[in-house]
């Protein structure tokens, strides 16, 4: 008996580590950067490309402290996707925020940590730096998303 508990509970372990043909599939962000240049181009930005695949333009470089992965970051924001312009979230008031950088997005991660306090940024994420084939909430999988951050304060 304990035999055959044995094997079942390996072939549960080894199935479950094979691969879910029908599970979603990831974009990498060189399959999404001609969609997210004609973004850019049609709505007057100029953009650099990070080494991540993700594309922004600094507005205002900022003068205070540069956000570490461990800094409480306070912002606004405004958050589309960008295949429709169609805003999915927004926060006017920084005192909502608060949030530990490590906590969010990579691709505002990586965005936020090119500007310093007082810095306004926007940001064109490939679907791999958000969230990716799962999507969340109203964003669909795989979705680019553009984001236009001011960053209030860094602690």
């Amino acid at each position: 008996m304990r035999k055959i508990l044995t094997i079942v509970c390996m072939a549960v372990m080894i199935s479950s580590c094979i691969k879910d043909d029908k599970g979603c599939q990831g974009v990498m962000p060189s399959q999404e950067e001609a969609q997210i240049k004609a973004y850019a181009s049609t709505n007057g930005m100029t953009v650099s490309k990070h080494s991540s695949g993700l594309f922004y333009q600094i507005l205002n470089q900022g003068s205070g402290p540069t956000p570490s992965l461990y800094s409480k970051v306070f912002i606004t924001y405004t958050g589309s996707l960008i295949k429709n312009n169609v805003v999915f979230d927004s926060q006017t008031n920084p005192g909502l925020t608060g949030w530990t950088l490590s906590s969010l997005i990579e691709g505002w991660q990586i965005g936020l940590s090119l500007i310093q306090k007082g810095g306004h940024i926007r940001l064109i994420i490939p679907s791999s730096l958000a969230y990716g084939c799962a999507g969340q909430g109203n964003i669909g999988s795989n979705e680019v998303l553009y984001f236009d951050i001011n960053l209030i304060d860094v602690q």
